[in-house]
């Protein structure tokens, strides 16, 4: 029903712009296929709800009387063509990075075709290949991967202000447990895409990491019990939950060599030990023990022994499960 209504508004939209004269509703009823069927007091409802739902989408419809009292209608092309189309480098790469977001969900061919209409209309996307051989690639290509199933129903429900309930599956839990959330963003940091939104049951703001949900993604009835924040900043929470709210006291950690990269993108200091292992100097802010844990048998804690002790007990619940 709703792509044969879509189709419909296009039909309409493409006859109202495609002649120099006013269309009657008469001949409109001949020319659309949709409008045949029924009988006449269908067909004027029906139009009426079209001409009314091209109007909300901003399309300019002119109502003109003819001098033998016929109504026509027509709309003008002057009146509803696009202003040009004007994107500094910035904001085209913006978009570029946006739509590389779907590649892997559902509107990946929808993105790829908004992108190639921009770029015939001169807006300046470079995909980094533009001064390469063809077949070659550059050396670095920015990527933002959407691989998690959560990914897709997560974001049309954060776009359609709608609540939804998952499993989830918490760094140090051996089995998931149910949340019902309402979602207000998605953001991805350092590889990982996690929600930001308000836990019904806790009664408080919460972010969840999108590898941890288990299950599919559930709508639930009713709209949202509590107004979205103007600004989520999903990766300054994120940040605070996995020691970048740091206090100002550090961590000490035994590191594989040429592993765990972005511990030594923070890192206070790094002394080589052997031919295998690095010390690091990192910062110590809440969550750190859980995102050390991710890095395995690559990372040992030193000190504070408190934090060693977390981190022991995180990996012990990972090998129990």
């Amino acid at each position: 029903m709703a792509i044969a209504k879509a189709e419909r508004l296009m039909n309409l939209a493409l006859c109202l712009m495609n002649t120099r004269r006013p269309v009657s509703k008469r001949e409109l009823r001949t020319s659309i296929e949709a409008y045949h069927e029924g009988s006449d007091d269908a067909f004027n409802r029906m139009f009426e709800r079209d001409k009314d739902d091209l109007r909300e989408l901003g399309m300019v419809i002119d109502t003109i009387e003819s001098l033998d009292g016929e109504i026509g209608y027509l709309a003008r092309r002057d009146r509803n063509r696009l202003p040009e189309i004007a994107l500094d480098a910035e904001e085209a790469a913006a978009l570029t990075l946006a739509a590389k977001v779907w590649q892997q969900a559902r509107f990946a061919e929808a993105a790829s075709g908004a992108l190639q209409k921009l770029r015939a209309a001169g807006v300046p996307f470079d995909d980094g290949t533009d001064d390469l051989p063809a077949g070659a690639h550059s050396a670095l290509e920015p990527r933002i991967p959407a691989p998690e199933p959560a990914f897709e129903p997560l974001m049309t429900a954060a776009r359609e202000r709608r609540a939804v309930a998952f499993d989830y599956r918490k760094a140090n839990a051996v089995r998931p447990e149910p949340r019902q959330v309402e979602p207000w963003a998605l953001e991805c940091w350092r590889g990982h895409w996690y929600l930001a939104g308000l836990d019904r049951d806790r009664s408080d703001v919460r972010v969840f990491r999108l590898s941890r949900i288990t299950g599919r993604v559930r709508l639930r009835g009713g709209g949202f019990t509590a107004p979205v924040p103007d600004h989520v900043d999903v990766r300054a929470t994120v940040a605070s939950w996995a020691g970048d709210g740091s206090t100002g006291s550090t961590a000490r950690i035994r590191l594989r060599r040429d592993s765990g990269y972005p511990l030594r993108a923070r890192a206070v200091e790094i002394l080589p030990v052997d031919a295998d292992w690095d010390e690091l100097e990192i910062p110590y802010g809440h969550g750190l023990d859980a995102w050390l844990a991710e890095f395995g048998p690559d990372v040992v804690v030193l000190e504070p022994a408190e934090l060693r002790a977390d981190v022991i007990d995180r990996l012990r619940a990972v090998a129990k499960g």
